[in-house]
């Protein structure tokens, strides 16, 4: 493509978005595939929950069932979550600081198919001799080759490319909020669901390097001969420990602030108050994310710190409940005195400041060593880490979705349906996961595939799988809704909700160029300081000129597949595949650095066609 052409190449159908690296298409691939992996990882939590139905019953054996905990778990956070999360912050943070696009377009693309085929691999174990089974912690020496499969080496390669994609979007986000933020738009400026984003991607930089290296160490192990994790040839097992949890901690917040920032949008446009405490907000998320490094240990008080660090561990555990309880009170005030609408994005939550507080309390209950050497490995903590990542991550994910669908997709979310998704997977949540603090206490220990009769264990596993069905059928109806609303003629308007920040500015869903002007930002809640100066949109800060914007490429598909082959290479032995595959990926990126497209010009004669004015 020449320099300076004029117009958007021709593009349309599947092709397109193999190519494309629009943001906001590469929201709706991270919102596809991370929803295809979230119904996996329901239908193996169902598996999980039926097999425990009763006592002593055979629906799956052992070996299956530690396969399913293990891929749970694994798909859940790191291919499910994760790219919604993605999808998320790809299809609103660049609106809401008044950009076009990010500021490595494909570096984003890039990101999300190195996730893509890190995921595929890891799931295609299922069909080539066996998933992971050493659970989704990967805990040595159960992941050395002489106590588990093939599957483990699924898992470390498959995480090793996912999670290079993960990392170099969140620098890609690092960057983009930090220099391509609109005049105006300062940090104190900044909406809390931007805020909360830059600050998981600052986490996500120092973190993920922490799971890289302890996969790296593993894969030697297992495929080369490596005594790291070794303890018959000197290798130390509290190393994984302590790798895996150094990222594994500030992973959960890397997860949860993201929904924080969500809950603080919707809370505050359906309350119709400015955010209370915004400033004190802004600090807290900032002092979560620099605690979130400085708890890892607190998994790992049972085995064998010592005083001393169990002691100052658990000490800063407690303290990391400090800003988050900032968080709590400061929703509950926004709410106070406002004008309170509830479709279901503000139902959703609302529903998650209860039931994140309850995940909360009992991550306190936790931080106390000499009673976490009681709760330890027992259900107590499965019910704990799903008040949190269900309970509040998942919440404010439905949240954000039927928040910001309109704006992604043009279309409305059906309300009707949605309050039943709503209920119908809140009450389910609750009848799951309520039950399991109580098991855990009677001393049902978390990874066992049957438990006896008559130990006072029946009911609870019972009410556990009944409500294990109550999400399942929220979640149906979530997708229902969402073919309800594709085929649905009615267009969504720009701003649906009486919104207060940029993104509801522009149409829905946004032009490729997203502003046409690029925005003046005179306050905090931007589109609300407008609305109530009497303006109809935003004061433009350039007058109407040509829009640049970058080319579609198939070199990120291309690159991420190499590494996949590779991937297989590594597992099966087969060096040759390697290098293919490794070189199949070397040689895109020398193609894209020696030829970088230029990227083509929208002019400004073309905006005036389409009814644009100044």
């Amino acid at each position: 493509m020449s320099a300076h052409a004029s117009h958007a190449p021709n593009r349309s159908g599947l092709w397109d978005y193999l190519t494309t690296v629009d943001h906001k298409k590469i929201a709706i691939l991270y919102l596809i595939a991370g929803g295809i992996f979230f119904l996996a990882g329901g239908l193996e939590a169902l598996l999980i929950r039926l097999q425990l139905m009763y006592p002593e019953i055979e629906l799956v054996g052992a070996k299956t069932f530690n396969e399913l905990i293990t891929m749970h778990g694994t798909t859940m956070i790191f291919l499910a979550v994760m790219p919604i999360i993605f999808a998320l912050m790809n299809a609103i943070v660049p609106l809401q600081i008044g950009a076009r696009d990010v500021a490595f377009p494909f570096v984003n693309a890039l990101g999300f198919w190195l996730f893509f085929f890190g995921g595929v691999l890891l799931n295609t174990s299922w069909f080539l001799g066996g998933a992971p089974d050493a659970g989704w912690t990967s805990y040595t020496t159960l992941a050395l080759n002489q106590y588990s499969g093939r599957g483990v080496d699924f898992y470390v390669l498959g995480l090793q490319i996912a999670g290079l994609g993960t990392l170099i979007g969140g620098i890609n986000f690092l960057v983009t909020i930090i220099n391509m933020r609109a005049p105006g738009m300062t940090f104190m400026r900044m909406p809390m669901f931007t805020w909360t984003s830059f600050i998981t991607s600052g986490l996500i930089l120092f973190a993920f390097p922490a799971i890289t290296v302890g996969l790296v160490l593993l894969m030697f192990d297992r495929l080369f001969g490596g005594n790291f994790f070794n303890p018959d040839a000197g290798g130390n097992v509290v190393i994984w420990e302590h790798l895996f949890w150094i990222f594994g901690h500030p992973e959960v917040y890397i997860l949860i602030l993201p929904a924080f920032g969500v809950i603080s949008e919707v809370v505050s446009t359906f309350s119709r108050k400015r955010l209370f405490g915004y400033s004190s907000m802004v600090f807290a998320t900032a002092l979560i994310g620099f605690l979130g490094f400085m708890v890892w240990a607190h998994h790992m008080f049972t085995t064998g710190l010592g005083a001393i660090a169990n002691t100052l561990f658990g000490l800063a555990t407690m303290l990391i409940a400090v800003p988050t309880g900032i968080k709590i009170f400061n929703w509950l005030l926004t709410m106070w005195g406002g004008q309170i609408r509830f479709p279901t994005a503000n139902l959703f939550a609302v529903g998650f400041i209860p039931t994140f507080t309850i995940g909360g309390m009992t991550g306190v209950m936790l931080a106390v060593p000499p009673a976490d050497y009681q709760y330890h490995d027992s259900y107590f903590v499965v019910a704990h880490f799903h008040y949190v990542i269900v309970g509040g991550l998942v919440f404010g994910l439905f949240s954000g979705l039927y928040y910001w669908w309109p704006k992604m997709f043009g279309k409305m979310l059906n309300e009707t349906i949605g309050k039943w998704n709503f209920w119908t997977f809140f009450i389910g949540f609750h009848l799951t996961f309520f039950p399991q603090h109580f098991l855990g206490l009677m001393g049902m220990p978390r990874r066992v595939f049957t438990y006896l009769k008559d130990q006072n264990l029946d009911m609870g596993n019972f009410i556990s799988t009944i409500g294990a069905f109550g999400m399942t059928i929220g979640t149906i109806l979530f997708v229902i809704n969402v073919v309800v609303a594709a085929k649905s003629s009615k267009r969504a308007p720009a701003d649906p909700w009486d919104g207060r920040s940029l993104e509801w500015a522009i149409p829905s869903p946004p032009p490729e160029y997203n502003f046409v002007q690029t925005p003046l930002v005179r306050g905090l809640d931007a589109l609300w300081v407008e609305k109530m100066a009497g303006n109809k949109g935003m004061t433009p800060a350039e007058p109407i000129g040509d829009i640049h914007m970058p080319s579609p490429s198939f070199l990120p598909f291309l690159m991420s597949l190499g590494l996949f082959v590779a991937g297989y290479g590594f597992i099966y032995h087969n060096y040759v595949v390697v290098v293919i595959g490794i070189l199949a990926t070397l040689s895109c990126m020398f193609t894209r650095s020696v030829k970088d497209d230029p990227g083509y010009h929208i002019h400004e004669d073309e905006l005036e066609e389409k009814g644009v004015k100044a």
